[in-house]
């Protein structure tokens, strides 16, 4: 069963979650039979039957969502916890929440624009529309070396 991983870490993103679980959104999912929903602090708690052909989890917190990254088919994330989809080599969609303080998000979300996809909230339906994960390059491991190697040379510890 393919199933889509959708997280906000700790914060509240209640249009993310109106939208993901909207008829247009369920509509165009493409094949993806499972939706697993951690909700963080959003004041909205979509119940099973929110959404017709997909099975539907939710929660609000839990203590690793390492699992739940795992067994995604296909993961739309908060920016901030990007790192961990793409260490585990899952597709990821990232959306930006323009309704927070910052754009930190969408800063790293372009720095990484070859990794994943991003998009808003609003544009959610078309973006689960017309994505195409195989322009994705994989994720590279992280190498520590190479910036320990760096930084023993220009301290001239070498």
């Amino acid at each position: 069963m393919k199933r889509v991983f959708v997280t906000v870490g700790t914060t509240s993103f209640d249009d993310l979650f109106e939208r993901v679980t909207s008829p247009e959104a369920v509509q165009v999912t493409r094949g993806y039979q499972h939706l697993v929903l951690q909700v963080g602090r959003s004041s909205i708690f979509p119940d099973s039957d929110s959404c017709h052909k997909l099975t539907l989890e939710a929660f609000k917190f839990k203590d690793s969502t390492a699992e739940d990254v795992k067994c995604a088919d296909l993961d739309i994330s908060h920016a901030v916890i990007c790192l961990e989809t793409l260490g585990a080599g899952k597709p990821l969609l990232v959306v930006f929440n323009g309704k927070l303080m910052d754009i930190h998000q969408l800063e790293l979300a372009r720095q990484l624009h070859q990794d994943l996809l991003y998009f808003t909230a609003s544009n959610l339906t078309e973006t689960l529309r017309t994505m195409d994960l195989s322009v994705l390059s994989p994720f590279l491991p992280r190498q520590p070396n190479h910036f320990a190697n760096f930084l023993d040379k220009a301290l001239g510890v070498q």
